[in-house]
């Protein structure tokens, strides 16, 4: 299996749908989670570029479908964050549609990175893309951002909690792991999961 380190990671488009897809030739990862939970950061992180995806302290600044391709047939996508309420509802409506239209029917996602603010619990909206997942035999890496935000012992808390729900799935297809961009905490995980995704021969 081939190792990539991501560093060439570049953007190459901004869709508001994205249905048809080669499968043959391509692989993708989607990022997918609540409005501020720290996609952007992750992605930066990941590739070792501060400005590769937009950041910011205002939710809601990923309104459309964002490619980033890793390699010629390759690609990471970084869906808009769902449940951002300080918007007109028909546009909340909009985004989260066009969020769980690519997760259904997009057939060649590989995988899904789930990001989930730690200090928050698991919300409705978390649990229909696991549902989708599970559904459409797609694995799912939660990772419970912001752990730098609260103390070791409410991580292990929060952490539990999340695990017990994830339980109640009963599915191999879920796995979760803690996160921090500030202190680049479970970013070797993130890399082994899209390595085993995108370049697996399975």
């Amino acid at each position: 299996m081939i190792k990539n380190n991501y560093i060439n990671t570049h953007f190459v488009s901004s869709e508001i749908s994205a249905i048809q897809c080669n499968n043959s030739i391509t692989k993708e990862v989607a990022f997918v989670g609540y409005s501020n939970c720290g996609k952007s950061s992750a992605i930066n992180l990941l590739t070792n570029q501060k400005k590769l995806a937009r950041t910011s302290k205002t939710p809601g600044r990923t309104q459309y479908i964002n490619f980033f391709s890793i390699s010629h047939d390759n690609f990471l996508v970084d869906l808009p964050g769902y449940g951002y309420a300080n918007v007109a509802k028909f546009l909340k409506n909009k985004w989260e549609h066009m969020i769980f239209n690519y997760l259904k029917k997009r057939t060649c996602l590989k995988g899904i990175i789930l990001f989930m603010d730690i200090r928050h619990n698991m919300k409705m909206l978390d649990r229909k893309v696991l549902k989708i997942a599970l559904n459409n035999n797609i694995p799912v890496l939660i990772l419970l951002t912001k752990i730098d935000k609260i103390l070791l012992n409410d991580q292990k808390i929060e952490f539990n909690k999340v695990n017990r729900e994830i339980l109640k799935y009963s599915s191999k297809l879920f796995y979760v792991n803690v996160f921090s961009a500030v202190k680049k905490i479970g970013v070797n995980t993130l890399r082994q999961k899209l390595d085993n995704w995108l370049y697996s021969k399975e």
